[in-house]
């Protein structure tokens, strides 16, 4: 009898000699770069150094695209949109030391939004690993110990015949659910020495399926059948799973009302009967999802931002779907389910009845006005104005990446994303500077489509260094820079709190001639012209850069007058 673990490829006669015969030159870089060629990469992101020199000068002998930001995290932030788009592992080199521990904040943003990053990244000699004391420049005591709090899995390389299987190990790792950045490191003398190894083919690195448990789902069928008053939270894991259309399914076969987290934006289509969109920072969608018998969270841990900032508080049943076992009924308890939303979404619908409930549409809509009317008391008039021009003005196809600012605060809730995996942000870990490089990364996975950047004038300065990258690639993005004279959300938090704010404002440059000088066109518009100049820079292929002055308010916040809600 013959097993399949028993089964082993034999090569063919062309692949022996091949082999028996690798061509001269190669070296450890040369290994790393066949590597990723073999798992199906097409693109890199990164920035040279000197103990990284022997992967970039294999880059040149190689098929691979190189797209070259000017500071590590901007290309991380890079690599993570490109993870997002492509739905593959977008490897990300870089350099040790301070090169490595400048990319920390966007590692950490695609950690917290399963955005699939395979960072690999060079290191002192071999024998300086791990001591700290022979004075090799960039030289940390133990690197691979600042990530291992942030990536999902850090793999060290000592020697040139570990490179392959690490780096497709890392793959598999950054690909299997939930989604994530991974690490890699190379000391720099396995990077340069010649190799005598064969070429690297192709890698097998499918990742692991994680399907529910069936007892689980069967009692999660019944619930959501049997429910008087089930509701739906959908969050970035049906996104990243692709399984919005059985997100749609799930709830339509259960009349299930569904609200979209920020991580979530696209997931179900926002003027679905059944959609209460994405006001989770509301009174009165808190409310009626505290009122739900039976509340489904799908691919969301309900932190912070989908919990209307813990103040959520569910007296129904809770289920749970999620990829990442620390997440499970980590601020809620209820029924855990451990599987990939899509493969737990399937299982759902093969085996809950249909319900019926023709009063559900109505009691969406009755949440709708209430939040529409609460909104219009408040003369945000200019807000709603703004992002209205924003909506009107990007092609319904077309993504858009958003910084840490007072407009993104706006979309979270109000923002239509017209589709899945078209709205990303940087809410996951909430840093500064995302919004323009990540562009940069996802008009380098999707050429086609044109994509537009949003951030305020103080996360832009964060970024700013990158307008030589777009002209340099010519990148089809627009950035939208809202010039409020500083952190205008930090300011407001400040003013709120204390009365008054410090260290909120900003000097700023002209953002119009500084982009000018990098050969980008830029405009200075006003709301009134918003839409209009939006429009042009967004049907005109290559970089562009508009400039919005801007003073913008938050909403009120919500979590402070809950005893209004009844």
């Amino acid at each position: 009898m013959t097993h399949d673990h028993d089964l082993v490829l034999r090569p063919t006669a062309a692949q022996t000699e091949a082999a028996l015969s690798p061509p001269p030159g190669r070296t450890g870089g040369d290994l790393v770069v066949e590597t990723l060629a073999g798992l199906g990469a097409t693109t890199v992101f990164g920035l040279p150094g000197q103990h990284a020199l022997g992967v970039f000068d294999a880059l040149r002998r190689s098929g691979l695209r190189y797209v070259g930001l000017r500071m590590e995290n901007n290309a991380g932030f890079a690599a993570d949109a490109y993870g997002r788009i492509t739905g593959e592992a977008a490897p990300l080199l870089l350099s040790t030391g301070p090169g490595a521990l400048t990319s920390l904040p966007a590692l950490q943003e695609a950690a917290a939004a399963s955005a699939p990053v395979l960072a690999i990244c060079s290191q002192v000699p071999t024998a300086g690993l791990g001591g700290g004391r022979h004075g090799h420049l960039h030289e940390l005591p133990d690197q691979s110990a600042s990530f291992r709090g942030v990536v999902k899995s850090v793999h060290t390389v000592r020697t040139a015949s570990q490179i392959p299987s690490a780096i497709t190990e890392a793959w598999k790792s950054a690909l299997t659910v939930p989604h994530g950045p991974v690490w890699v490191e190379i000391p720099q003398d396995v990077l340069l020495a010649e190799t005598v190894l064969p070429v690297v083919t192709a890698m097998d690195a499918t990742p692991d399926e994680l399907p529910p448990r069936p007892e689980l789902t069967a009692l999660a069928a019944h619930l959501l059948a049997n429910a008087a008053r089930p509701a739906i939270v959908a969050g970035g894991g049906v996104v990243r799973s692709d399984a919005s259309g059985k997100l749609r399914q799930l709830a339509e076969r259960v009349q299930a009302p569904v609200v979209t987290t920020p991580g979530g934006k696209g997931a179900f289509p926002w003027t679905h009967p059944l959609s209460l969109q994405s006001w989770l920072e509301d009174r009165h969608t808190t409310a009626f999802l505290e009122d739900a018998d039976v509340l489904l969270v799908v691919g969301s841990g309900l932190g912070e931002l989908s919990s209307n900032y813990h103040t959520f508080t569910p007296r129904g049943r809770v289920i749970q779907i999620e990829a990442d076992l620390g997440k499970l009924e980590s601020n809620h308890p209820g029924l855990g389910i451990h599987a990939d939303a899509r493969l737990a979404l399937q299982a759902l619908l093969e085996t809950v009845e249909r319900r019926e409930d023709q009063g559900a549409p109505e009691r969406v809509r009755e949440v709708l006005d209430r939040v529409r009317a609460r909104i219009a008391a408040q003369d945000l008039t200019l807000e709603q104005q703004v992002l209205t021009a924003v909506r009107r003005a990007l092609p319904t196809d077309s993504p858009s990446f958003w910084d840490m600012t007072i407009l993104t605060y706006w979309a979270w809730s109000a923002f239509d994303a017209m589709g899945p995996n078209h709205l990303h942000s940087a809410q996951g870990a909430g840093g500064l500077g995302y919004g323009f490089p990540a562009a940069l990364g996802a008009a380098v996975a999707d050429p086609t489509r044109p994509v537009l950047a949003v951030s305020g004038d103080g996360g832009a300065l964060y970024s700013i260094a990158e307008l030589a990258t777009a002209r340099q690639h010519d990148l089809d993005v627009t950035w939208l820079i809202v010039d409020d004279g500083g952190y205008g959300i930090l300011r407001e938090y400040m003013t709120d709190a204390f009365g008054e704010a410090t260290a909120t404002d900003l000097t700023g440059p002209d953002f119009v001639a500084l982009a000018e000088s990098f050969a980008v066109p830029a405009v200075r518009t006003t709301p009134e012209n918003l839409e209009h100049d939006l429009t042009r820079s967004l049907s005109t292929r290559g970089p562009s850069v508009v400039v919005l002055p801007a003073l913008l308010r938050m909403f009120a916040p919500t979590h402070l007058d809950r005893a209004a809600a009844g």
